[in-house]
C-alpha cells in the first residue's frame, strides 16, 4: 500500500464528503481512517466518506458506493452524496452517461445528470411499514405519523419512515431554535429506534416550502441531508401539509423534492460541488 491516499472533497447543499476511489488505489481499514480524515481538526473534515468500487453485479449496476459516517459506521445509503458521486465519475471520465446505475447497502440507485452542477435522483418509494424502518412507533402497514414519543422527559410528535434509511421527522415552530444537538443525539440513539435514526426538525413556511435542520445518524448536525429532505417532503404530503412539489430549504442550499402519488417513485434535484482534492498520509 501507497503511504497517502488520493481524495477529493465535494458537498451537495453543504452536506460534505471526502471521495476515496477504491478501483484506483488499495485502502486502508475504513472504519478507524474514516474517522481520522472526517475530523475537522486533524482530518480533511466531512460529514462522510463515499468509496468508489466495482459493483457487486455488473448486470444490475454501473459501480458502488459505500459509505462511512464521521464515527466510522457504514450506512446505507446518502442521497447528497450520490449526487456529488456521480460528478466525480463525470469529470474524471470514468462515465460518459447522464444517468448511472449506484449499488449501495439499500439497493440500486439512479442518479440523473441535469446540467449546471445538478443531479437529479429517483429515490425510489418510501417505506412506510414500522418493521420495515425499523421503529417500534406504530404498526400493521403504517404510516407512522404523529406518534407520542417521551425524549428527555418531553412527549414528542414524530413521524417516521425510511428511504433506504431511518429518519423521524418532528415539527416546531421554530427550526432556528430547536434544541437539534440534545433532542437529536437523543432520539438518534431512542429504543423506539433499534437501528438508530436520522431526525429532522421541520418548520412548514407554506405549501411548497419546508424548513428543515437535521441530526444524522453517526454524524450529529449537518448542514443537509438528501434522504432526509425527502422523508420530510413525504410525510409532510401524508399530513396533508404541503403539495406535492415542495422546496426544502436547508442551512446549506435547497432541494427540490417531487412525490407525485402513492404509488410513484420520490425524486429529488440538487447541486453537486467539488471542493478541492489532494492526498492525505496513510499512518
Amino acid at each position: 500500500m501507497s503511504d497517502s491516499i488520493e481524495f477529493t472533497k465535494m458537498h451537495g447543499a453543504g452536506n460534505d464528503f471526502v471521495v476515496l476511489d477504491a478501483t484506483r488505489q488499495e485502502l486502508p481499514p475504513l472504519e478507524a481512517f474514516s474517522r481520522r480524515i472526517c475530523d475537522r481538526h486533524l482530518g480533511i473534515g466531512a460529514d462522510q466518506v463515499l468509496i468508489v468500487r466495482e459493483p457487486q453485479d455488473p448486470e444490475t449496476a454501473d459501480f458502488r458506493m459505500d459509505i462511512y459516517n464521521m464515527d466510522g459506521s457504514n450506512v446505507e445509503m446518502c442521497a447528497n452524496g450520490i449526487r456529488t458521486f456521480l460528478k466525480y465519475l463525470r469529470d474524471r471520465g470514468r462515465t460518459s452517461g447522464d444517468e448511472i446505475r449506484v449499488e449501495t447497502l439499500s439497493g440500486v440507485v439512479r442518479p440523473r445528470w441535469e446540467g449546471a452542477d445538478r443531479v437529479r435522483v429517483d429515490m425510489g418509494q418510501p417505506i412506510l411499514q414500522p418493521a420495515k424502518i425499523p421503529t417500534t412507533l406504530g404498526s400493521g402497514d403504517g404510516p407512522v405519523l404523529d406518534a407520542p414519543l417521551v425524549v428527555e422527559g418531553e412527549t414528542l410528535l414524530v413521524s417516521s419512515l425510511s428511504m433506504g434509511n431511518p429518519h423521524a421527522i418532528i415539527e416546531v415552530d421554530d427550526v432556528d431554535a430547536a434544541p437539534v444537538a440534545v433532542l437529536g443525539s437523543a432520539i438518534e440513539n431512542h429504543p423506539a429506534f433499534p437501528n438508530r435514526v436520522n431526525v429532522e426538525f421541520i418548520q412548514i413556511l407554506g405549501r411548497g416550502r419546508i424548513k428543515q435542520r437535521t441530526w444524522e445518524r453517526g454524524a450529529g448536525e449537518t448542514l443537509a441531508c438528501g434522504s432526509g429532505a425527502c422523508a420530510v417532503a413525504v410525510s409532510s404530503i401524508l399530513r396533508g401539509q404541503v403539495d406535492r412539489q415542495v422546496v426544502i430549504e436547508l442551512r446549506g442550499g435547497e432541494l427540490e423534492i417531487g412525490w407525485a402519488s402513492a404509488e410513484a417513485p420520490v425524486f429529488m434535484v440538487g447541486p453537486a460541488v467539488e471542493v478541492f482534492s489532494g492526498t492525505i498520509a496513510v499512518p
